[in-house]
């Protein structure tokens, strides 16, 4: 039982999501069209922004997958988007620093392992380069990042709970699809958007379940 995947279909746990076929079954951190939600979020509160940096781990599908949502979205809102690996500290220093220095930059980073191993340095840069980011996790907020938009993780919790219940009455992993998160949060770190020289309209802290001061 997993109650937090980025990729279980990629990652090798799952057969399907609809039918998971083997010993293990659970719950997903995205659903891959909130890669979409985050370019608008970015645009909500930097409107000047046309060049968003996706940081991403492309050899995880939850990357490739919600890099596609953006370019999807991308056109709508005006903006051109960008991918940068994140093999390694080298890699994603090299690759935020160049595009920083070109105007009206933006970043959003992917769902993924490697960015939650160098979390620290990506929020690191972000704000050295005055890059306004959106994040997938409330962890990044609370290490000094601006914004993040993703999966209740208690809530994935206490729905795992469910089924392993229904597990241990009976029921197999293999019948029980894996689900995506229907509880999101919307975090916002309103020191680090002073440090930025954002104002974070009204109508999105009015929005936001928790407000870090």
């Amino acid at each position: 039982m997993f109650p937090v995947v980025g990729d279980p279909v990629g990652a090798g746990f799952v057969d399907s999501l609809a039918r998971p076929g083997g010993n293990a079954t659970g719950f997903m951190t995205t659903e891959y069209s909130m890669g979409g939600k985050r370019l608008e979020l970015l645009k909500e509160i930097a409107p000047g922004v046309t060049r968003v940096a996706i940081l991403r781990d492309a050899t995880q599908g939850s990357g490739s997958s919600e890099f596609a949502s953006m370019q999807t979205a991308a056109p709508s809102l005006r903006v051109e988007v960008n991918p940068v690996n994140m093999r390694d500290v080298g890699e994603i220093e090299r690759g935020v620093a160049a595009f920083a220095r070109s105007p009206n930059g933006g970043l959003i980073v992917a769902t993924g392992p490697g960015a939650q191993l160098h979390r620290n340095l990506i929020v690191a840069l972000a704000v050295r380069h005055r890059l306004p980011a959106v994040y997938y996790e409330r962890g990044f907020v609370t290490a000094g990042g601006l914004i993040s938009y993703g999966a209740d993780y208690i809530d994935q919790f206490r729905r795992a709970a469910d089924y392993v219940d229904r597990i241990l009455k009976g029921e197999k992993p293999a019948d029980l699809p894996v689900q995506a998160p229907t509880k999101l949060k919307l975090v916002i770190n309103l020191k680090t958007a002073k440090a930025l020289g954002i104002e974070i309209p009204p109508t999105l802290l009015a929005r936001a379940d928790e407000v870090i001061e």
